[in-house]
Order: structure tokens, then C-alpha cells, then sequence
């Protein structure tokens, strides 16, 4: 088992890991559209779909796997209203369309439009 940590996505605003590695798969946690960099959140379901999705890639990246190698997402969204703008951003980076739920919650982590985790196979 290996903890997977990078400053490349924001760090865990709770008592948890960004990522582990065990027996070959990587599970991320869930990443809302925090940039790394700033601590800024962008505004609209686009643009956060879009972090969402470079958080998580900066934990494969981190763990030496890509997005190719996702096997399964959960996503999360503030409104389902969203739901197609946010597979338009999410279709970018999750090219080989991995299995996937993708649910409306009641809110979410510092009131963000949504969130995305993702289990890959290294």
C-alpha cells in the first residue's frame, strides 16, 4: 500500500489521503475545482468540470499513470441541470470512457458545482 501525494492538486482539506496505491490499482480521492496553484476556484460548471479533471489527472500523474488507465469515476454535481455542460469538459480528459455513476448531491466542499474520483489500474 502506497500513499499517493502531490502538490500538483490541492491537498486534503480533511483527514484523508489525495490518493493510494494497492495491488495495482489507484484509488483518488474525490477533487473539486480548487486550483493547486492559487487556491481560486473558477466560476461555472465548465471551468470547474474542467479542474476537477486536472486535479485528478495530477494524482495519476503522480501515482505514473494517465487518465488511459481510469477504470471507473464517481462524480458529483450540485445540479443535475449541469449535467451536460459537465460531460462536455469531463469527455476531454476521460477519452476512453471509463465505467461511471455520476450523481446530484445536496452540496458539496466549499459550496463547488462538483467533484470527481476516479479508481485506475496501473
Amino acid at each position: 500500500m502506497k500513499v499517493i501525494a502531490t502538490d500538483r492538486a490541492p491537498g486534503a482539506i480533511g483527514p484523508y489521503s489525495q490518493g493510494y496505491e494497492v495491488n495495482g490499482f489507484i484509488y483518488t480521492s474525490g477533487q473539486i475545482p480548487v486550483d493547486p496553484a492559487t487556491g481560486n476556484i473558477p466560476e461555472g460548471i465548465s471551468a470547474q468540470a474542467e479542474q476537477s479533471c486536472k486535479n485528478v489527472g495530477a494524482i495519476l500523474e503522480a501515482a505514473g499513470v494517465g487518465f488511459e488507465n481510469v477504470i471507473k469515476t464517481t462524480c458529483f454535481l450540485a445540479d443535475m441541470g449541469d449535467f451536460a455542460a459537465f460531460n462536455e469538459a469531463y469527455a476531454k480528459y476521460f477519452v476512453s470512457k471509463p465505467a461511471r455513476s455520476c450523481v446530484a448531491v445536496k452540496e458539496l466542499p466549499k459550496g463547488v458545482l462538483c467533484e470527481v474520483e476516479a479508481v485506475a489500474v496501473s
